[in-house]
């Protein structure tokens, strides 16, 4: 009786626990993989553990070519979505003018279609208009699809904001600008944070939108899917265990600067 208690009281602790280790299993996996020697093609069965693989992490011919790639495409998409999202997003809370109800809810368009429709959509576009295939209309898909994540995570800092604090400025002679730069931005400033770390992951991950408009060029992803119908190398599970070790990290200091700022409001 004494443990069914118990369990009842801490079923939300492990169901939560629970689903976080579902989910870190397969980064689990990766990692130890990334050790792995195989005998062969195929890196799915353990063999012997091995550093050649983090000592050459470019061996494989044109992979970090492909990963250079889908950093660069990452990076500008990531500052396109948020400049734009973070205007839109201030335009929609901050003003009243016509269409604003039909933009909001076309706004959420993107993330509920499937990415197989937006695809084909942006390819017939591309194709339509005589746009070559490439890194530049890659690039316009990815700013498009990760403008609404931005967005929604912009829109929903600024309505949590307390509109007397710009106020406040104001009263105390703060121009426009100041009052932007000084107090409405930094009070915006995780929002923005966290759909520009979105957008990141979204851009770099991407396949299937991807892989129709992007003619010759090839990303990472499209990079580990044509060698996994050839043999998956080693140094595949090295960039993700350390793309998986880089994200944990950032999480982590963005965690501990939190709490000191808190800590040091507090004294």
């Amino acid at each position: 009786m004494g443990m069914i208690r118990w369990i009842r009281r801490n079923l939300v602790v492990i169901a939560g626990l629970l689903t976080l280790a579902y989910m870190i299993l397969p980064n689990l996996v990766v990692m130890a993989f990334s050790f792995n020697r195989p005998k062969g093609r195929f890196n799915y069965s353990w063999q012997e553990f091995s550093l050649d693989a983090w000592k050459d992490p470019c061996g494989v011919a044109d992979m970090c070519e492909s990963l250079s790639l889908s950093l660069q495409l990452a990076a500008w998409a990531t500052l396109g979505a948020v400049v734009l999202g973070t205007m839109i997003a201030f335009a929609l809370v901050r003003y009243r003018f016509r269409a604003r109800g039909a933009i909001n809810s076309l706004i959420f368009l993107p993330m509920a279609m499937p990415e197989v429709v937006m695809a084909a959509s942006l390819l017939t576009l591309f194709l339509n208009m005589g746009i070559e295939l490439g890194f530049w209309t890659v690039l316009i898909a990815h700013i498009m699809f990760c403008l609404s994540f931005v967005v929604t995570a912009v829109k929903a800092r600024i309505m949590s904001m307390d509109p007397r604090l710009e106020e406040a400025a104001r009263d105390l002679y703060a121009g426009p600008t100041q009052t932007f730069l000084r107090v409405t931005l930094p009070i915006a400033a995780p929002g923005i944070a966290a759909g520009g770390l979105l957008a990141f992951a979204l851009s770099f991950d991407d396949f299937i939108i991807t892989n129709f408009n992007a003619g010759s060029t090839v990303t990472f992803p499209m990079f580990v899917w044509g060698s996994a119908q050839r043999g998956t190398p080693v140094q595949i599970n090295v960039i993700g265990t350390a793309m998986f070790v880089l994200a944990v990290l950032v999480v982590m200091a963005g965690q501990i600067i939190t709490n000191r700022r808190k800590k040091t409001a507090t004294a």
